[in-house]
């Protein structure tokens, strides 16, 4: 049977390609913390792979005999919310389940009874002791989904976690691993008395952080490998490097990627079809317009006031802002999510390609529903190419009109203006070419490169346009002389390019519209580039 790139839950190899879950763990690490039986975490976001490594894991020490190992899921208990009492019985009931699974006795079950009349604050912890004492071995707890729980049930949790400590592991669990997106001293949680305390003075036992990272270059080709290797169907060369640049590595759009290229688009269930860069270009687009669960998922986050301080800066390419002026604790909530990538000497940016994509799309999404009421055709040229002018010359009409009333309208306010131009290009290509967009904090710069296929199917000639935005701080010729450059090389990196802009955004309010909509040419270096005032 066909194997497939698995997009949803644990892997499980007989159904899905799977990379060795323990090889992207450091097992020494994990294995000698557990030996000093310490208390830790590991953490990463969301469809990284978290759960089939604490399987893999828990099923690894099971088979060397020296813990008992089991895997339990509290998630179950988010519904309850601040109902400590529900939380907790629910948890022990988890636990105790999963034990049973592991031991094939009834033995925690009949343990579980015996604490049914306790009090909550005390239930969970007496009902570990009670099932370490009676067990052959000592016990490993894997606690998955940890942050789901929240408010009083969660300090509950914790606490009753910390309490037992010191009898470990004779009458308390020998090692117990906390698994979810965000690291333990992350949490910020409030109690239903509006008290806010954080995770890690509830849980102050904990050795280490562990973070699950993403995938290498290399995994990604042996990933891929495996379905050459079972079906036949090739993946070109080009393929990797893009598959790189748009996900760095993260597991869920990796395999998203390759699952919508060699399943969803049906004609490459042919496995003699190649699969080639402009497919995966295609398949990018589509998992973007569609916004699978993962997508609204990191959507829904870009609401949350501590991420929109330190995703707004970035996207708005502000001078006024460094990357010491955002919250630490805010940069490292994004860091957890998978949003942004924080690395030494570097600026901070957002994690991918795609992200880079969602994110001025999905703020600018009710934006590009009405901006544009001519049919797209009236801005192709004979040949199916962009008519770049046309369309700057209509933008720039559109911007003197609605600047003032739609930036405002923005979540994202400070970002509005190279916002605006993107939701209108966007809803121009949509359907007939992609925006590849660079930007981050400390660039003072939104590099974008249009491409629009000028025929149909694939390895056909491309238009290629790059756009360079610009807030104008400062003196008008310096910016445009610097624009030019930054233009400039911009084109040279992306090569055989059709077009160049700059663009640049004059918010002083010192001047009219007349004295800010303008356009000209100018040259560089033996390139045209055509600068845009707005």
């Amino acid at each position: 049977m066909e194997r497939f790139f698995n997009t949803a839950g644990p892997n499980v190899p007989a159904d899905s390609y799977t990379l060795d879950p323990l090889s992207r763990l450091d097992l020494d690490d994990i294995l000698d913390l557990i030996k000093m039986k310490k208390y830790f975490v590991l953490h990463a976001p969301r469809q990284t792979g978290k759960t089939s490594c604490l399987l893999a894991l828990r099923d690894y020490l099971n088979e060397q005999g020296d813990y008992i190992a089991v895997y339990a899921n509290v998630e179950g208990g988010q519904a309850a919310r601040n109902n400590v009492e529900r939380v907790i019985r629910s948890t022990c009931d988890t636990i105790a389940r999963m034990v049973r699974n592991v031991i094939k006795s009834d033995l925690p079950i009949q343990i579980k009874e015996q604490v049914g009349g306790y009090e909550a604050d005390s239930m969970l912890t007496s009902y570990l002791a009670f099932l370490c004492e009676a067990l052959p071995k000592p016990l490993v707890l894997f606690i998955d989904e940890i942050d789901a729980l929240v408010g009083d049930s969660l300090v509950s949790v914790l606490r009753q976690l910390r309490a037992g400590y010191d009898e470990r592991p004779a009458r308390f669990p020998q090692s117990i691993v906390l698994c979810g997106v965000r690291d333990v001293r992350d949490y910020r949680i409030v109690l239903s008395n509006q008290d806010i305390i954080t995770g890690g003075s509830a849980f102050n036992i904990k050795a280490k952080s562990l973070r699950l990272g993403n995938f290498t270059p290399d995994e990604i080709r042996q990933l891929y490998s495996q379905h050459t290797t079972e079906t036949g169907q090739v993946f070109e060369e080009e393929c990797f490097p893009l598959v790189w640049q748009a996900t760095e590595g993260q597991p869920w759009l990796v395999n998203a990627l390759a699952h919508e290229v060699t399943y969803e688009m049906r004609e490459n269930r042919d496995r003699t079809v190649r699969i080639t860069a402009e497919m995966m270009y295609r398949a990018q687009e589509r998992i973007i317009y569609r916004r699978d669960t993962h997508i609204d998922q990191l959507i829904d986050k870009l609401r949350e006031p501590r991420v929109k301080r330190v995703i707004e800066p970035i996207i708005a390419n502000s001078d006024n802002v460094e990357q010491q002026d955002i919250p630490d604790d805010d940069i490292m909530y994004c860091t957890d999510l998978g949003l942004v990538k924080k690395e030494t000497g570097r600026p901070l940016r957002i994690a991918c390609g795609i992200y880079r994509e969602i994110i001025p799309r999905e703020l600018t999404w009710s934006k590009q529903q009405t901006m544009i009421t001519q049919e797209p055709v009236w801005y192709l040229n004979n040949d199916n190419s962009l008519n770049i002018e046309k369309l700057l010359l209509d933008f720039q009409q559109f911007f003197r009109q609605n600047a003032d009333s739609w930036i405002g309208r923005f979540d994202y306010a400070e970002a509005g203006p190279q916002l605006l131009l993107q939701a209108y290009l966007q809803r121009v290509v949509n359907g007939g070419g992609y925006i590849d967009r660079e930007y981050g904090l400390g660039r003072r710069r939104t590099d974008l490169l249009i491409r629009k296929p000028l025929t149909d199917g694939y390895g056909g000639p491309i238009q290629r346009v790059v756009m360079e935005l610009k807030i104008l701080r400062g003196d008008l010729e310096k910016t445009i002389e610097k624009g030019l450059e930054q233009t400039a090389a911009y084109m040279d990196l992306v090569g055989s390019v059709d077009e160049g802009h700059f663009i640049v955004f004059d918010r002083s309010g010192d001047k009219s519209w007349d004295e800010r909509i303008w356009h000209e040419p100018r040259q560089y270096q033996g390139r045209t580039i055509t600068v845009w005032g707005m």
